[in-house]
């Protein structure tokens, strides 16, 4: 089955681009576009996609709060990506804190479009991993997040499953993961799933972001 997309960005130009783009993948298919957020949450209840590709910065509706919004009110909501302008950009991490899965910049190459899509719709591996410890060294709170240090404790992480959000952080996937630490890769699937439900994060980029929040990873 091909991994279904919505676009939703407010300049039509940057919307056919994208959709160009992805819908020459065989693997690909764009269900469908909007040109705000506003328009996500009906939009995804009836089209269903496996991932939305949205614009951080809109009029009405901005990336950030159709985030919040999707997630808060869509059961089984589909992966997202935060399309921006700017790589260095608090909107973006905000959007990231929100629940979004990862950013793409708007200047990418078309591999890195279609790359990004099949990672985020895969969810085995942070995306841009340097860029999101930037991000968080810039606007995190650098460890001084309360909330996220009082997740981070009750979560009592084993030492493998502390060792596991750690590579999570440096972006390896599972198969890296389990190279490292010379176990399988089912293994290291059951170590990510405890991690995330410990830290009660929906996905690594959510588990990641609280590492760094909390202290427990330097974004440094």
């Amino acid at each position: 089955m091909p991994v279904t997309v919505l676009l939703v960005d407010d300049e039509p130009l940057v919307r056919a681009g994208l959709r160009a783009v992805l819908e020459a993948q065989p693997d690909i298919e764009v269900v469908g576009e909007a040109a705000d957020g506003a328009a996500v949450i009906p939009l995804v209840r009836q089209l269903r996609p496996d991932v939305v590709a949205m614009d951080v910065r809109m009029p009405l509706l901005d990336g950030i709060e159709a985030t919040r919004a999707l997630l808060r009110t869509v059961d089984e909501p589909p992966r997202i990506l935060v399309v921006t302008t700017f790589e260095n950009d608090e909107y973006v991490y905000e959007a990231l804190r929100a629940g979004a899965d990862g950013f793409l910049l708007k200047r990418a190459r078309p591999a890195e479009i279609v790359h990004a899509v099949r990672l985020i719709a895969e969810g085995e591996s942070l995306l841009f991993p340097a860029s999101v410890r930037q991000l968080a060294a810039e606007y995190g709170d650098d460890g001084g997040n309360r909330a996220a240090r009082a997740v981070m404790e009750r979560a009592q992480l084993t030492e493998r499953e502390a060792e596991v959000l750690r590579l999570m952080a440096r972006g390896l996937s599972n198969a890296e993961i389990a190279a490292r630490l010379v176990v399988g890769t089912e293994t290291v699937k059951s170590h990510v799933s405890a991690v995330l439900a410990k830290l009660g994060a929906r996905d690594r980029t959510q588990a990641v972001i609280a590492a760094y929040e909390s202290g427990f990873v330097a974004p440094g």
